[in-house]
């Protein structure tokens, strides 16, 4: 096991270079593959979720990692970038082992450098019984440890993750909330009524169903989702509620039970919905140069991280299809994270007034990024991309932030 990571004040590097640390753990029980990639520190601090599933590799790891500094610059946070993903399959009935072995083997890094939380496989709750079990409270212990009251701390991520929201626990769907507001954001950019705005989602798990969930309250039209048994498609719009009560522990939607009027469609049809926008929230590399011409939405929006492989982003602009990036549409969860731990939000003493802030905060800076990205796309053709990258870059070149958790 290598050394904790370098000076607490390290100098960030910039999203395109080399990162900081490639570290591959091998699991002595089951032969499973683990990695961690730091790309950037920033106050001696990186964040980014851990995933699970098979086939998971570094180089999908390290790419995911990259994304989290760009993330993590674009919206100003004080910390850099990482990620954590093991090649197990998450069903497995031994994966929580997997998990557990896994976190023990980084508490190096957790304990000095690495702030971690749910990703694909891996719900918050689960990471967080597993951190409990090593005696480190919760998945943000890296950044809890330095606050100047930890307990206090502590009890403020825990009532934030947990305050009840509609569509369920606030941590678990603001996320989504994220993600419905980047789409918002895409219809008012390209002057779409919202009622009259279609989108087709990938994906119904926790990022996936809370971005659906809260499309569908803002009125928008879902009017297709897909899970790993297919899609399901209605084209005047889904009772979405409805269906995410359908759902089961993986994010599965039982057939048995859907409304009338839902048609059952191949998995792989959600590229070619007509639709507005479409949302990938389910796995990374989910549009490929394979796959690009079977989109048919105007504008997608990544609420997986590398969604859109570098040539389907290209094919994409050449037929006039903007994407609008992982890093900025769906970093309303790690945004949120931060600002929770900073004191920005949740510093009142009931769980409303923690939501709306949070709620008014995102939603807020999510309609000035997505303006941003999308209004340089329509005056000068820039891929959204390209400018969320200029933006994350100009900060990671500016001042150094200081790291002060309350």
């Amino acid at each position: 096991m290598q050394e904790p990571l370098g000076p607490v004040h390290a100098e960030p590097a910039v999203v395109g270079q080399e990162p900081v640390l490639r570290l591959t753990w091998t699991d002595r029980v089951t032969g499973a593959h683990g990695y961690l990639v730091v790309h950037t520190l920033r106050s001696g601090i990186a964040t980014g979720g851990t995933r699970m599933r098979a086939g998971c590799t570094l180089g999908e790891v390290e790419d995911l990692a990259r994304g989290m500094a760009a993330k993590t610059a674009a919206f100003d946070l004080p910390v850099g970038g990482a990620k954590g993903g093991i090649d197990f399959d998450p069903k497995d009935p031994r994966a929580f082992g997997v998990l557990q072995r896994f976190v023990a083997a980084m508490q190096p890094y957790v304990h000095a450098h690495w702030v971690t939380a749910e990703d694909l496989g891996v719900p918050q709750h689960l990471i967080d019984e597993v951190f409990a079990s090593l005696g480190l409270g919760q998945s943000y212990y890296s950044a809890i440890r330095r606050s100047a009251d930890p307990d206090a701390t502590m009890e403020r991520v825990r009532k934030g993750l947990n305050a009840q929201v509609p569509g369920g626990l606030l941590g678990d769907v603001i996320g989504g909330y994220g993600v419905a507001h980047a789409c918002l954001g895409a219809a008012t950019s390209f002057g779409w009524a919202v009622e009259d705005t279609a989108v087709a989602i990938q994906g119904i798990g926790t990022m996936g169903g809370g971005a659906a969930w809260y499309l569908h309250e803002a009125g928008m039209k879902v009017v297709a989702v897909a899970d790993a048994a297919g899609t399901l498609y209605a084209p005047n719009g889904l009772d979405v509620p409805a269906l995410l009560d359908l759902r089961d522990g993986y994010g599965e939607i039982d057939r048995t039970r859907l409304p009338a009027g839902v048609a059952q469609l191949p998995r792989s049809a959600v590229v070619g919905i007509p639709a507005d926008v479409f949302v990938p929230a389910a796995i990374s590399y989910a549009i490929t140069p394979d796959n690009s011409f079977d989109v048919a939405a105007k504008v997608v929006v990544e609420a997986a991280n590398a969604a859109t492989t570098p040539e389907a982003e290209a094919m994409l602009a050449a037929r006039g299809v903007p994407v609008v990036p992982d890093f900025v549409a769906n970093a309303g969860a790690a945004a949120w994270a931060w600002w929770l731990l900073l004191g920005w939000v949740g510093m009142e003493h009931n769980d409303v007034t923690t939501a709306e802030d949070s709620f008014r905060l995102l939603r807020t800076q999510m309609a000035e990024k997505v303006q941003l990205l999308l209004g340089r796309w329509h005056s000068d053709a820039v891929p959204p991309r390209e400018t969320g990258l200029a933006l994350a870059v100009s900060d990671l070149d500016g001042q150094e932030h200081t790291l002060v958790i309350p």
